[in-house]
């Protein structure tokens, strides 16, 4: 089996790499570009690969304007940390949609997925496939929150979620810390306010804390199977639920 992956980060592609070699086959033959640039010089070949495993955002530029210029005939999985992506990729040869930071079961449910269309030489689209296809789809749909309304006692102002740092309990309100050191109300609570962020950019570390990938400055190990992370704008540390440091770990890729 001839397989190609295109990945600009190292880690994704080696991860990508053991997985294949885990459920595919050991003497798979693989081939990983990094660019737009070398996608496009090498699907411009004539090849026979069976099987790409894709990125979509690349250093220097967007994967589609390679499949829009060179006629790709083998099905695609898609990796990617945009769901932005989805209806494009679709529009394409994808037949699935890996939303990174993504884990070996997941992986594994695409590949069957290629096992059920491909390998069994199928004419039709399982009902599940489809149905499984929707819920990604209509997923990628959801719209999070932008900015949140403060007012305060010179008046109301508008304070855009990109600028939030951590967002902290205190009783019935929560605080939240924007990347200039300010503090704002929120008339929200944790579990509430939860839905209407990004979970690709913010992550609940304990019961009453959630803070912004973006502002993340460092983590180290703390006790009690704990982190302790340094965040820009804070002068002190928050530290994840030794519950939440899992997952948290897995979030972050």
């Amino acid at each position: 089996m001839n397989i190609l992956i295109i990945e600009d980060e190292q880690i994704a592609g080696e991860k990508l790499k053991g997985y294949i070699g885990k459920y595919v086959s050991a003497d798979a033959s693989v081939s990983w570009v990094r660019s737009v640039s070398e996608s496009y010089e090498l699907l411009s070949k004539p090849n026979s690969f069976d099987i790409i495993f894709s990125d979509i955002e690349l250093l220097d530029g967007n994967v589609f304007s390679v499949y829009e210029t060179v006629d790709v005939k083998c099905p695609i999985i898609f990796c990617t940390a945009y769901d932005k992506f989805v209806m494009k990729a679709f529009e394409t040869n994808g037949i699935a949609y890996l939303l990174k930071p993504y884990n070996e079961e997941q992986f594994l449910d695409s590949w069957k997925k290629y096992q059920v269309l491909f390998d069994k030489k199928e004419n039709t689209v399982p009902n599940d496939i489809l149905d499984e296809l929707k819920t990604i789809v209509n997923s990628a749909k959801t719209e999070y929150k932008t900015r949140f309304t403060i007012k305060k006692s010179n008046g109301v102002f508008l304070l855009s979620v990109s600028d939030i740092v951590l967002i902290q309990s205190h009783g019935d309100f929560l605080l939240a810390f924007d990347n200039n050191k300010n503090k704002h109300v929120i008339n929200q609570s944790v579990s509430n306010i939860v839905d209407m962020l990004d979970p690709r950019k913010f992550f609940q570390i304990n019961r009453s804390e959630i803070i912004n990938v973006d502002f993340i400055q460092k983590f180290e190990t703390h006790f009690k199977n704990k982190l302790c992370i340094s965040m820009l704008g804070l002068k002190d540390p928050v530290f994840t639920s030794s519950s939440r440091t899992p997952e948290f770990r897995a979030w972050l890729g």
